[in-house]
């Protein structure tokens, strides 16, 4: 008697076995072809992201929800969560329901039934079919390295021509602000933090009066930040904090942000929070971005910065543009994790060398090679090609996996990067065909 099929077994059927399939049809009866089946998601919403299929004759791009019966959809309560509501597709094993697939915004998404695709003994009858996992030339890593190199600094100058453009449009400051701001949203809170930046600029918080004391203008920096994102407590109300007691650091900044005659301008609606770890949390990153002002208020931050980038290509050390960024936790945040939330131990830092090692490869090294003359480009660009990679993030590791690379392969910012640009141009495009890891 054949065991009953799982959910995961769906999901690996769907990552691995369906692309290009010229037969698949939905439940709804319209021919459906898996261009590329997205990576598996770590957050809230759906199985799969960044998905690209062709559904009758549109190109559809999006997430991928597994279950193993239609029925789960509603059980789960999927109807009505916005969530799911980017679902181009619900993927199930067995079809045993009559409902079409409701979106919570009105939006209704099409059915893929594997059962007729599936033996009875749950092993599939699809052969493996995304051509970067059929590599021939996989034990060639002269060819891979090279490959990979090449799309890492496609991706670098990229990034460059982009602190080109928005430093044309907004100014070099605000531009590397604005990119530091980003990468500090890592990775749920990118949007976020862009548009906070917009909201908050930087001329707005470097001018302060020369007189004024440092402690105050940290304070000052960090009440206009924290409270132009809405995420004061007097702005978040009760339900978040474990405990009532307000110090004085956090009374501080409520009593700067009532007399600066500033408004929130976004809410804690606006952030994610959902699986952020301690360390990522936006109040912290807020907090580590009016340090670096403080830091950098002599000069101010662009100048500040350009002098380490200057510095760091006449050493050509990487490490030492890290120690730039670096933010060890003091006062307040050595004993709050968020406001009104006590750390029960060490804290961690509200900018550690992971997050620093982060802007300097996507932020600092393109802005340098973008801001200065050709002799600063070739700098910052051999910087990047021998500096170390960061921590994996889930994309580079469901990369990594997809193309069957080891770690150490993967052991340079460059190729690192490599990967990031791959997926981002081609595999999330659905440009399969053109990806030179297919050929």
């Amino acid at each position: 008697m054949p065991t009953a099929i799982t959910e995961k077994r769906v999901l690996e059927i769907w990552q691995d076995s369906l692309q290009n399939r010229m037969d698949l049809r939905t439940v709804e009866n319209e021919s459906v072809r898996i261009i590329y089946p997205g990576r598996r998601n770590d957050d809230r919403g759906a199985d799969f992201k960044d998905a690209v299929i062709a559904a009758g004759r549109k190109r559809l791009k999006g997430d991928i929800e597994i279950h193993v019966n239609t029925s789960s959809w509603w059980a789960h309560g999927h109807h009505r969560d916005p969530a799911y509501n980017r679902v181009i597709l619900h993927v199930v094993y067995q079809n045993d329901s009559e409902k079409a697939i409701a979106l919570q915004n009105g939006s209704r998404a099409p059915t893929l039934a594997l059962h007729g695709y599936i033996k009875a003994d749950n092993r599939s009858s699809l052969p493996p079919a995304i051509p970067c996992r059929n590599m021939f030339y996989r034990a060639n890593t002269n060819f891979l390295g090279r490959i990979l190199d090449e799309t890492g600094e496609q991706r670098f100058l990229a990034r460059a021509a982009y602190f080109e453009k928005t430093a044309a449009q907004a100014g070099a400051g605000q531009a590397l602000y604005r990119g530091i701001m980003t990468a500090l949203g890592y990775s749920k809170n990118k949007q976020p933090m862009e548009e906070l930046a917009g909201r908050m600029p930087l001329k707005k918080l470097e001018t302060a009066p020369d007189e004024m004391p440092d402690n105050e203008y940290l304070a000052r920096c960090q009440a206009l930040l924290i409270g132009t994102a809405g995420m004061l407590r007097s702005q978040r109300g009760a339900g978040y904090t474990t405990e009532e007691h307000i110090d004085d650091w956090e009374a501080k900044l409520e009593n700067i942000w009532a007399n600066c005659h500033e408004r929130a301008r976004m809410s804690a609606a606006d952030w994610h929070f959902f699986k952020v770890r301690p360390g990522n949390h936006p109040v912290r990153r807020l907090a580590a971005m009016s340090r670096l002002l403080l830091r950098y208020r002599q000069k101010g931050l662009l100048d500040g910065l350009e002098k380490k980038l200057r510095e760091a290509g006449e050493i050509n050390r990487s490490c030492f543009l890290e120690q730039a960024l670096l933010v060890a936790t003091d006062g307040h945040w050595s004993n709050y994790l968020d406001f009104g939330v006590p750390s029960q131990g060490a804290p961690p830092a509200l900018l550690g060398s992971g997050r620093a090692a982060d802007i300097v490869i996507n932020v600092l090294l393109p802005f340098a090679s973008a801001r200065g003359p050709a002799i600063q480009s070739q700098k910052a660009m051999e910087i990047f090609r021998h500096y170390r990679a960061p921590a994996e993030n889930t994309l580079v590791t469901h990369m990594r996996r997809q193309l069957g690379l080891s770690k150490p392969f993967i052991a340079g910012a460059r190729r690192q990067q490599g990967l990031i640009h791959i997926y981002k141009t081609l595999c999330a495009e659905g440009r399969c065909r053109e990806c030179p890891m297919s050929l």
